[in-house]
């Protein structure tokens, strides 16, 4: 499939021991800073295009630092940022450098709380300015903020609007640097009224400050910032005194894991990476619930705190399809599961010709579905053994059972994926020619013009792929028919919560509604939605309903396949072509935790999906349809 950019990754770390403990135990008081640098390799597939850290030193004496970050951009940010942070270290004699009484009061990132984080951009912003994670600074310890996520927000221009009535003038209109203010305003407002009980109970100068650390209760912060935030999040956070905490969204979209105990309590966007990184089993780590935040105080205090209560349901489902790693005990299950689910369709469309069909997939993510397509073939073909031996009217001879027994499901690496080429040339039909070698194939792995394709994909998204690339080189091993299967359902409608899919023009599927819909004289359907969107629009955010979801209702899923394979097939190409996708209900069967499918039924999980649906198709029809 075209790559996708998506929800980002977040990681953290908790010591709860001083950094004697951990030198004493694992050789190294840099248990927390190696174990964080773990936990973001791990989850490299969640952001290529910048990372960052921070930390915070609770044995930090004034007048030092104690609030350390570190952010570099590009694919190989993780090694950038802990190449120049271990820089830092080059030039301590090797006695001090593992003396962690001597790091803490010296050394930057020797701290208690780290903190980590890898972008995917879904605004399209780049620079270092816009990688997390994102610092407030103030002289109060308590006052300090730092602060990252996976998230997106689709209501920031009502948060902006309330900071500006606060008298606030934010410097940059986004949704990671508006939530930061919002969440720093709050937080002053938490020291302050602790301020004013310890002026209240007569305490002097620093037994103040040490009251107002002791008694932050980031609960209040996070009720207080997140109250009026629609979207997609799980938001992490440190302060300069010590408060660590993790937030989920009350509709559970993005994912967050935790694990702890009396040495460390830790979070990631996976399980798998916690698992691995830690030596964990499944059963040790506990999943973050909707509303919820995991919240470590200074004295190292850890506890789940219910923020707010649930609003729905909706973990998202392409979590489990895509982006997630494969690793995790239950995805690969339910990624299985989405591949044998679509055998019966498979062998409809190869006439259940099983004898002249290969099966392959679109490397890599699309690998596991593939074992449970096979899986399922084999099960039906060991079906179809029994009943052949069963259904003889004599003893088999040996020749007749080996003949039986010896007829397998034929699997082939077919697809190769290539290193990303770079596209130095601007050109049109130049850069789609390199474009069209991103994948190669295995020549001779089928019998030309007499054997059957059937290549599964875990999702079909924009088409851009399977036009330039994937169709026009399976063409060239001339089979005599391809069926390109999609784990999921069609996507049909953008998201909203932190991946790049902001368009519907983007998707092939949206493009052939619309194209079937000119053809068959429908074009006032398109009127009356856009002018239902425009209507939608007027009313209260909380009232609007998807007008969008009317377009694809003349239609059936096969109509819109058949549509798709005409936009998308090469003009040249020979060989016919057939698209299966995964059925709604089908996806909710392998993936019965995950509820969150408003990509494919346009039932967006809050009030901002909605009108930004609806918005998207105004701009839409206002900026291309007409034109067209």
């Amino acid at each position: 499939m075209e790559q996708l950019k998506h929800e980002c990754g977040v990681a953290m770390v908790r010591l709860l021991k001083p950094l004697e403990y951990y030198q004493s135990k694992y050789g190294t008081w840099m248990y927390g800073l190696n174990k964080l640098y773990l936990m973001m390799e791990k989850e490299h597939n969640r952001g290529q295009e910048g990372a960052g850290i921070a930390c915070v030193n609770l044995d930090a004496v004034p007048g030092t630092e104690y609030m350390f970050r570190e952010r570099a951009e590009g694919s190989n940010a993780i090694t950038k940022i802990f190449a120049n942070v271990h820089g830092h270290y080059k030039d301590v004699e090797a006695g001090q450098l593992s003396n962690a009484n001597f790091a803490k009061m010296n050394l930057p990132f020797a701290g208690q709380l780290y903190m980590g984080h890898l972008r995917y951009s879904t605004t399209g912003k780049s620079g270092l300015s816009y990688v997390h994670p994102f610092l407030r600074r103030n002289n109060w310890r308590a006052k300090n903020l730092c602060l990252c996520g996976n998230f997106n927000m689709t209501n920031i221009d009502e948060i902006f609007d309330t900071l500006r009535q606060q008298g606030q003038s934010p410097r940059i209109y986004g949704d990671s640097y508006i939530t930061l203010e919002w969440m720093g305003h709050r937080l002053d407002r938490e020291v302050e009224r602790n301020f004013r009980e310890a002026k209240e109970k007569g305490l002097q100068n620093q037994e103040i400050t040490h009251y107002i650390e002791d008694h932050i209760n980031v609960g209040n912060v996070l009720r207080t910032t997140m109250a009026d935030f629609d979207g997609g999040y799980v938001m992490c956070g440190l302060t300069g005194s010590g408060e660590m905490f993790s937030i989920r969204d009350p509709w559970g979209i993005r994912p967050a894991f935790y694990y702890m105990d009396d040495e460390m309590v830790v979070l990631a966007s996976e399980r798998p990476v916690l698992q691995t990184t830690f030596g964990l089993e499944c059963e040790q780590i506990h999943e973050l619930p909707a509303g919820c935040s995991l919240i470590v105080k200074k004295n190292g205090e850890a506890s789940i705190q219910r923020i707010f209560e649930q609003k729905g349901d909706s973990r998202c489902s392409f979590e489990r399809i895509y982006f997630s790693r494969g690793s995790d005990r239950d995805i690969y299950k339910e990624r299985k599961q989405l591949g044998s689910q679509l055998v019966d369709p498979i062998l409809k469309a190869i006439d259940y010709d099983l004898e002249h069909t290969v099966f392959s997939f679109i490397p890599n993510t699309a690998e596991v579905a593939f074992y449970g397509m096979v899986e399922g073939c084999n099960h039906y073909l060991n079906e179809q053994k029994i009943k052949s031996i069963s259904n003889m009217p004599h003893v088999p001879t040996n020749e007749e059972l080996v003949k039986i027994l010896h007829t397998s499901i034929r699997s082939e690496k077919v697809a190769w994926k290539d290193v990303k080429l770079r596209t130095f040339i601007t050109e049109g039909n130049s850069r789609n020619d390199l474009a069209s070698h991103v994948y190669d194939i295995t020549y001779e792995s089928l019998v030309p013009h007499a054997d059957n394709l059937v290549i599964i994909d875990d999702s079909i998204v924009r088409g851009t792929t399977l036009k330039e690339s994937i169709f026009k080189i399976l063409d060239r091993l001339h089979p005599k028919k391809i069926i390109m299967v999609s784990s999921s359902p069609q996507i049909r409608y953008p998201d909203y919560y932190g991946i790049d899919m902001p368009s519907p023009k983007d998707f092939c599927v949206f493009r052939a509604t619309m194209e079937l819909l000119k053809e068959r004289g429908m074009r006032q359907l398109v009127e009356d939605t856009y002018q239902q969107c425009k209507t939608e629009l007027k009313k209260p955010k909380n009232e609007m309903a998807n007008c969008v979801r009317e377009l694809y209702k003349p239609f059936s899923i096969e109509e819109i396949n058949e549509k798709i394979v005409e936009m998308l097939r090469p003009k040249d190409m020979q060989t016919p072509v057939q698209l299966i996708f995964q059925s709604i209900e089908g996806l909710h069967k392998a993936c019965p935790g995950h509820k969150g499918d408003w990509y494919f039924t346009g039932k967006y999980p809050t009030p901002g999906g909605n009108k930004l649906v609806n918005e998207a198709f105004v701009n839409y029809y206002e900026t291309s349809y007409q034109a067209e």
